[in-house]
């Protein structure tokens, strides 16, 4: 690849003539530019030359999923148009939004706070459903189009949970995390020991934060200026610590208060859990529909399969079949010679799955299936749980608790999620 510094009247892969940059990142340049039939478009450049050889593999699975998750339908997320490369780099086209980000249009009182945060949801929903989890939501990720709309955008990290790829400073603290800080839930910004799954209330703890930071102009855990705030807003994170008396004054404070309290819970299992609990709390919204995608519901299918929506294989699918004279369970892990899985997951950037990580078990009388987590070794007579734990939306499988499994259910297995479907 070679360095390429674009400016205004460039023309980029022969076709798209730059008019201004709209702005830049670590890996990332991003342009408006117009084709040759003049329609208007932004083009988000990925610079290779400023990315070490050994991350460019991670760089570029990212990438990808940044374009693909463009080409989800819904009216709330930014869509991807295209994609190319330009004299060893890669690029995307992706519809341009005119009416600038969120929080510049809050400053200048522009936008109706109520429509734009429920909209805000719905792509959030929409992200959810095909198994992907924002983890950058702020802002600035939040566009307007010229109607108003507000669309999600900055999908180069979503459902990517690879924060391991930071830059340290002496201390060994990360000086660049994969997402704002800021908006951060305190599982994430500290993993606890034993579990680094990134779930949907990820997605609900940053909604939170950037509704109270709308509304109050304030951050909820306290003023963050300078590297001395940081570790107090941290632990006011993790304990619940934020300014409610900043909420009470405005207002439409009774209206609110119920909704941040739910997304701004230190623990992810009593936030609320989805964008559905989140919705019920809000205020109406008459010219936005309260209809969300869908929810799959097939009685009892004949045939059960898994789709890949995250991962290093996204699209495999994995039927859920038993053959004549084997057991009600099949059992899923990593990708390994040494192992047996019936459902073997590849896994070669991270080492998140466990080598014998859930197992899934048919009930016949029930005509249904049902997920646990870790599988039963038979050496150690034990049943063995997983190290990063099992998931179906933001629910914890266990051990002791399996989950019956419905069709349009999200599974979260590491860095991997799996949509099950009617095939």
């Amino acid at each position: 690849m070679e360095r390429v510094d674009l400016r205004s009247g460039d023309v980029v892969d022969g076709r798209y003539r730059v008019e201004k940059t709209l702005g830049e990142g670590s890996f990332g340049q991003v342009f408006k530019v117009t084709d040759p039939q003049g329609k208007v478009a932004a083009l988000k450049l990925l610079k290779m030359w400023c990315i070490m050889p050994d991350e460019r593999d991670k760089v570029l699975k990212r990438f990808e999923m940044e374009y693909t998750t463009g080409r989800i339908d819904s009216p709330y997320l930014v869509h991807s148009l295209g994609k190319g490369e330009h004299r060893g780099n890669p690029y995307i086209l992706m519809e341009y939004c005119d009416g600038g980000d969120l929080g510049r249009a809050v400053s200048m009182g522009s936008v109706r706070i109520e429509r734009a945060m429920k909209q805000v949801l719905l792509g959030l929903d929409a992200l959810h459903r095909e198994g992907k989890v924002h983890r950058d939501l702020k802002p600035e990720n939040v566009l307007l189009r010229g109607d108003g709309t507000a669309v999600l955008t900055d999908f180069g990290i979503s459902g990517d949970q690879n924060h391991r790829m930071t830059r340290r400073g002496i201390t060994g603290a990360p000086k660049e995390i994969m997402g704002t800080f800021i908006y951060m839930p305190p599982e994430q910004v500290r993993p606890p020991s034993g579990n680094a799954t990134v779930r949907p209330t990820t997605d609900i703890f940053s909604f939170g934060v950037m509704l109270y930071q709308i509304l109050t102009h304030k951050l909820p855990f306290g003023p963050l200026d300078t590297d001395d705030d940081m570790e107090r807003y941290c632990e006011n994170g993790r304990k619940g610590r934020w300014n409610r008396d900043a909420l009470r004054r405005h207002p439409q404070a009774d209206v609110w208060m119920p909704v941040i309290e739910g997304c701004l819970q230190p623990n992810y299992t009593r936030r609320l859990q989805n964008v559905s609990d989140v919705l019920r709390l809000m205020p109406g919204v008459d010219d936005v529909p309260d209809q969300m995608a869908p929810t799959l519901h097939v009685e009892n299918p004949t045939h059960w399969s898994l789709r890949i929506m995250q991962g290093e294989e996204p699209g495999r699918v994995y039927p859920l079949q038993l053959g004549r004279g084997q057991s009600n369970v099949l059992r899923m892990g990593r990708l390994a010679s040494s192992l047996h899985n019936d459902l073997p997951v590849k896994e070669t950037m991270s080492t998140y799955i466990s080598r014998a990580h859930c197992t899934f078990e048919y009930d016949s009388g029930e005509k249904c299936w049902y997920l646990w987590d870790g599988q039963w070794v038979q050496e150690a007579g034990a049943w063995r749980p997983s190290l990063n734990g099992t998931f179906v939306g933001s629910q914890e499988v266990t051990t002791e608790s399996p989950k019956a499994l419905a069709v349009g259910d999200i599974i979260t297995i590491g860095d991997v999620t799996i949509r099950v479907e009617a095939s």
